[in-house]
């Protein structure tokens, strides 16, 4: 597995035609949301280099084996060599399933990542890791496939809407809270909310006083998860304190039979590993009081609405094998095995 992580930044949408100069190969996956991208980057790259274009129903109910298999199936009608380059644009369902698809076909074809919600540019979109569900519970099947890059640009975000930037500013902030605590203060208080202004139509991030701010932000988060997973591509250990939040997260979600979205539920999960953080002494008391006033600043809900009991039953189907990422502190991540009776104990 290629070790490296390539981060390219642009300042419009085309820039990424200027990375993909020389490829003779290219096929396009797009969510059906953001037809306009992908049809802007196809025109600027030369004539008869892309070879397809297929767009897609993201949800997670359609993120299974079944769409991914399709996929390989149009690359197959597209003839591609082992050669070609699949290009993903849209979140991180998207880049999961199209990355998930390259990696399969012809036993692996490379793949870039063109990532257009917050959430895929500072997590999901980045580190290689791709996958489908299974049975409803998240990423299941997948492989660790490495993008050849993740181009970033805010452009693509001015008109997301209130539930992707609650998605996209907690996983973040869990990126902060797992590599940088002085970054994680500077986000919290830097005005970055996903709450919009009444009678604003859309976000304007980029339109924003503190922009420019915002974007290093993004360029930091994206860059601590890289330098993690290059030192740990395939998390046999480091990686995994990315998990913040998660286990309990993807219990959320899965109770929630996808009401609740991705990085709204690790949201959440991350105040419920700060409650069993304290409970466990690992971490002072104070901590989850204080993360879940700073969330419920910048438009984040926090308040999980499962009981433990619904949440232990799913967590038991985790892939984590039982393993926890705790806090000691902000910027101080532990992983730990947790007894079922002391999760019980300290999340109610």
């Amino acid at each position: 597995m290629n070790k490296d992580v390539v981060i390219i930044r642009g300042e419009k949408v085309t820039d990424v035609s200027a990375r993909l100069a020389g490829e003779k190969e290219i096929y396009i996956v797009h969510d059906v949301n953001v037809a306009n991208v992908a049809a802007s980057v196809a025109g600027a790259l030369p004539a008869g280099v892309v070879r397809g274009i297929t767009g897609i129903v993201t949800s997670e109910e359609l993120k299974t084996m079944d769409t991914a298999v399709k996929l390989t199936e149009k690359f197959l009608e597209a003839d591609l060599s082992r050669g070609a380059l699949v290009l993903a644009i849209g979140g991180g369902i998207t880049t999961d399933i199209a990355g998930f698809a390259a990696s399969m076909y012809k036993r692996g074809i490379r793949w870039a990542a063109f990532p257009t919600t917050l959430l895929a540019q500072v997590d999901a979109a980045i580190g290689g890791k791709t996958g489908v569900n299974l049975r409803g519970y998240k990423n299941m099947l997948g492989a660790f496939h490495m993008p050849e890059f993740t181009f970033l640009t805010s452009t693509v975000l001015e008109t997301l809407p209130e539930k992707e930037l609650r998605c996209g500013l907690a996983e973040m902030l869990k990126t902060f809270l797992i590599g940088d605590a002085d970054v994680y203060a500077r986000a919290v208080s830097s005005g970055f909310s996903a709450k919009i202004p009444d009678g604003q139509g859309k976000n304007g991030l980029p339109s924003r006083k503190n922009a420019k701010i915002q974007d290093e932000l993004i360029f930091r988060a994206a860059s601590i998860k890289a330098d993690i997973v290059c030192r740990d591509p395939l998390e046999h250990g480091e990686r995994a304190v990315l998990n913040l939040g998660h286990t309990f997260g993807h219990a959320i979600e899965h109770c929630s039979k996808g009401e609740i979205a991705h990085g709204e539920a690790v949201g959440m999960g991350i105040i419920l590993a700060a409650r069993l953080s304290e409970g466990l002494g690992l971490a002072q008391k104070g901590l989850a009081a204080g993360l879940e006033k700073d969330f419920q600043r910048v438009g984040l809900e926090t308040a999980c609405p499962y009981g433990i009991d619904e949440l232990a039953a799913a967590m038991k189907k985790d892939k984590k094998d039982g393993k926890l990422v705790l806090l000691k502190g902000i910027g101080q991540p532990v992983i730990t095995t947790v007894k079922e009776d002391d999760l019980r104990k300290y999340t109610k």
